[in-house]
């Protein structure tokens, strides 16, 4: 077990920092996603700006350094960025090993994604970190799991860190990951001949997205009160209360200061979420950040090209933690608003009303038309009674004449057969 100590410094010149208590309390989490980590102690440090050379003052990194050694610390987590010249300074003056916010969210990625693509796009997104550092193998982390080799405990290959190899290594996954991606392109193509909504489930990190899903899907999706616990989208068929049915999409959490790298990397994992057609934001409301983490969210959200037009559902979830009179005054708030929803996804209070609101948003106007089919068309006629849309039949001498209502979703589905 690895001992680390968590840092967040509190730069008073950056004026979008945020607040130190809750950013501290939120990297102990990250750390403590880990399973290989043991978090034994964790400080704000306030600072006026970043020294280049070592970030902190000399005053203070003698301080720091001597509880390191009373507590027998290995590794030291820096929630911010750090230089590589600033790591090595650092790991030079303690003797413990620098993990800064980006690496650590890498090694979080490698340890849970399960998917060939998100496997391939975590070690893309680490290799495009590792290649800025040119910074020979973490070895502080032992475990006995898979993940990235930079990363690795004793006995895992080791990247070399020289740019080339990086770069080979680079072209090499991405020529993985345009063939996964093809196959997924397939896949998305086949759910788009299925005339089921897709409905995505996006948020911070932690929300209860997963916990929502699987109340909602009666699956077993892993659901922990623990940073990143989804990584992989899963998807499952819902049948609303009216019988129509859904795709239900869960997606990885956001987190603020989401590494570049990763951003990039998971854009197809998000590619669900440009997809789909209602999109609802959980937050935790008893969270003391949920109105920044909600905004977090949503500028990731315009950054993946989420339009307004998109329809989206605003989900105030966990209110089971908040005291009655403010759950009874969010709930007040959210009554004015048709596209807010109070619930808890951990008791199931407030889902009704979550189901029906999604029900009304994806019943779509039906159309009556008239349809000529030959008897060569087959298929054809046996999807629309797939579809339950015939209304009305008649047999004549060179086929069928149907009449049929449906949605201008499934006429553009029967026109692509």
């Amino acid at each position: 077990m690895t001992r680390a100590w968590v840092l967040h410094p509190d730069i008073t010149s950056d004026r979008d920092r945020r607040d130190a208590a809750p950013a501290l309390e939120e990297a102990v989490s990250l750390a403590v996603a880990l399973p290989d980590l043991e978090v034994v102690g964790a400080d704000v440090v306030s600072l006026p700006k970043a020294r280049p050379g070592l970030l902190f003052g000399s005053g203070k990194i003698e301080e720091l350094g001597r509880r390191f050694e009373e507590a027998e610390v290995d590794l030291v987590l820096i929630d911010g960025p750090v230089t590589p010249v600033q790591q090595r300074n650092l790991e030079k003056e303690w003797g413990v090993k620098i993990l800064d916010r980006t690496g650590l969210i890498l090694e979080i990625f490698a340890d849970r994604a399960r998917t060939r693509e998100g496997v391939l796009q975590v070690e893309l997104a680490a290799l495009s970190y590792q290649r800025t550092r040119l910074v020979r193998a973490w070895t502080h982390l032992e475990r006995q799991r898979g993940g990235l080799g930079f990363v690795g405990g004793p006995g895992e290959t080791q990247i070399e860190a020289d740019r080339r190899a990086i770069d080979e290594a680079i072209t090499r996954l991405r020529r993985q990951l345009a063939k996964v991606v093809k196959t997924r392109d397939l896949h998305r193509a086949a759910r788009r001949k299925v005339p089921f909504p897709v409905v995505a489930l996006v948020g911070y990190t932690n929300a209860g997205k997963s916990t929502l899903f699987n109340r909602l899907t009666g699956s077993q999706v892993l659901a922990k009160d623990m940073l990143f616990a989804t990584l992989d989208p899963t998807m499952r068929g819902v049948t609303l209360p009216t019988g129509r049915k859904v795709i239900l999409s869960d997606t990885v959490g956001f987190i603020s200061d989401l590494p570049t790298q990763l951003v990039a990397a998971f854009r197809a994992t998000l590619e669900e979420v440009l997809e789909a057609d209602l999109i609802c934001h959980v937050r935790d409301i008893s969270h003391p950040d949920s109105e920044e983490q909600g905004e977090d969210v949503e500028a990731i959200l315009s950054d993946l090209g989420v339009g307004e037009a998109r329809p989206k559902f605003e989900i105030w979830n966990k209110v089971d933690r908040l005291p009655p009179e403010q759950r009874a005054a969010l709930e007040l708030m959210a009554g004015r608003r048709e596209d807010v929803f109070t619930l808890s996804a951990l008791t199931g209070e407030g889902l009704e009303t979550l189901l029906a609101a999604i029900t009304a948003a994806l019943d779509e106007e039906r159309i009556t038309r008239a349809l000529q089919l030959g008897f060569s068309d087959g298929r054809k006629r046996a999807w629309l009674y797939d579809q339950g849309v015939v209304e009305e039949e008649t047999q004549g001498e060179d086929g069928y004449t149907l009449t049929v209502r449906w949605t201008a979703r499934q006429e553009k589905r029967f026109r692509e057969l």
